[in-house]
Parts: structure tokens; C-alpha cells; sequence
């Protein structure tokens, strides 16, 4: 893995001269924040050696580089999903590549529905912890000491200075905000009735089909990590209606500009 990781490595840094502090990875619906990036250099990932590539409508699948926040930045436009058939190891393969490129804070994004009966369609929520239910895990397998432990501790899955941060700006920003646990689940199905109530009994706020494996990987490489997600349909008795992608994406590009103005400012204040 390291020599298709440094592959990887050198294309990217063929196009662009910039050394990336922060990575973020845009889900669903949430790739307009590539709007405020200055400066950038958009790579498709088909041009990426080893590098995935998105399959999912509103995962528009490119690799930028650029200043965002005062800061220089790699984003992905677009992430890719265990259920679009690739391994973990594939789905997670650019954290590893962007952990070499120097970042020191990750940012994740996702479109998710809501469990907690308190939430609403539009809601933001800082991910303060997960429940993977999707019966995998991108470190099993051999270990390679280079990349992270054999058994990497995950008491602190999102950094709790990032959370207080972005909570604080939020605030100041008069930017309403929820904080909960989110559930990972594989997809391509939304959740049936009973699946909603039984994830929030065993302690989900909301649940999503992406980022836990990459919040695993780059914990595993000692990257801070900052997620928030999008609330974009309800799963609690009573508002749970029919649910489609188009939904999904439509609510989360709502939310959109209140989640680009805490992540710039985020990055305006993080310690990188």
C-alpha cells in the first residue's frame, strides 16, 4: 500500500505545489464549498494513479487543492461508499494519501437522517461520536507500523478542542447547532421503521452510510478529526415519510452555506 500511497503522492504534487494542512471530505449535496477555495487546482480522480472513482449522483469526484481559511487545503469533491462494492481499504485509500501530503486536521461532511426526536430537516450536527454497524472495519487485516498501531485507541474518535472550537464559532455566528452520536450503516437502502428506532435505542443521534471508515483510518494515522452532518430527513416516529436521493441532496445544499461558514472559520482559528 505504501508504494501505490506515494504514487498517489507524487501525481498529485506534479499539479499542484501547494502543501496541504487540512483534508475535507464533502458528501452529499455539500460540494459547493469549493466555491470558497482560492487558488485551486481540481484533479479528477480518474487521473489519479490508485485513486477510486465516485459513482453516486452529487459526488461530483475530483481532488482539489487550493486555499481555504488561510490555509492550504486538499478537498474531496466526493467520497466514495462500501456500497458502490469497494473494499475499505479502497474507500479510505485517500485519507492515507492526503495524511502524506502533510494535513493535520481532517474535516468531514455528510448528509444524514435524524433519530433524535428533538431534530429537524436542516439541522446541523457535530459528530462527538459513532456506532459502526456496518459490519467491517477499513483496519482489518495485516498491520503496516509505518501507517498507525495494530490496535489504535478510539476513545477520542473527534477531537474535543475541534468540537469546542466549532461550537464557539457557531455560537458567535448566531449559527444554530446540534451535537450528537452518529451511526454508520452500509446502504444503498434507507432505513426501514424499526431500524431507525432500534439505532437511536442503542444510542444514535443520526445515521448515515460514510464516514466512519474514514474517521477509523485517520485516527489510526493520529489525524485530528472534525465531522458534522447535514440533517436531511427524519427517521423518529410520526415524521418519518418516504425518502430519495434527490431529497437527501436538496436539504443538504439548503444547510450548505451555514456548514462552509463554520468550517472557514474553523480553519481560520485551528492550530495547524
Amino acid at each position: 500500500m505504501l508504494e501505490k500511497i506515494n504514487e498517489s503522492v507524487k501525481f498529485i504534487r506534479s499539479k499542484s505545489g501547494l502543501n496541504p494542512k487540512a483534508g475535507i471530505i464533502l458528501g452529499t449535496g455539500l460540494g459547493g464549498l469549493v466555491n470558497e477555495i482560492k487558488d485551486k487546482t481540481e484533479i479528477p480522480y480518474k487521473n489519479i494513479p490508485h485513486f477510486p472513482v465516485s459513482t453516486v449522483e452529487g459526488h461530483k469526484g475530483q481532488l482539489i487543492i487550493g486555499t481555504l481559511g488561510g490555509h492550504s487545503i486538499v478537498a474531496m469533491q466526493g467520497r466514495f461508499h462500501f456500497y458502490e462494492g469497494y473494499s475499505m481499504s479502497e474507500l479510505t485509500f485517500p485519507i492515507r494519501v492526503m495524511k502524506v501530503l502533510g494535513i493535520r486536521l481532517l474535516v468531514v461532511s455528510n448528509a444524514s437522517g435524524g433519530l433524535n426526536p428533538g431534530f429537524d430537516v436542516g439541522d446541523i450536527m457535530f459528530i462527538s461520536d459513532h456506532i459502526n454497524m456496518m459490519g467491517d472495519n477499513p483496519l482489518i487485516g495485516k498491520n503496516n507500523k509505518e501507517l498507525g498501531p495494530r490496535f489504535p485507541d478510539m476513545s477520542e474518535a473527534y477531537d474535543r478542542k475541534i468540537l469546542d472550537l466549532a461550537a464557539r464559532i457557531a455560537s458567535e455566528a448566531d449559527i444554530p447547532f446540534r451535537t450528537g452520536v452518529y451511526a454508520a450503516v452500509t446502504g444503498p437502502t434507507f432505513e426501514t421503521t424499526a431500524e431507525y428506532r432500534y439505532l437511536h435505542i442503542i444510542g444514535a443521534d443520526a445515521v448515515g452510510m460514510s464516514t466512519v471508515p474514514e474517521v477509523i483510518v485517520a485516527r489510526h494515522m493520529s489525524i485530528p478529526v472534525f465531522a458534522v452532518s447535514v440533517i436531511s430527513d427524519l427517521g423518529v416516529p410520526g415524521k418519518i415519510v418516504e425518502i430519495s436521493h434527490k431529497v437527501v441532496i436538496d436539504a443538504a445544499s439548503k444547510a450548505e452555506p451555514r456548514m462552509t461558514a463554520i468550517i472557514t472559520r474553523l480553519l481560520e482559528e485551528a492550530d495547524l
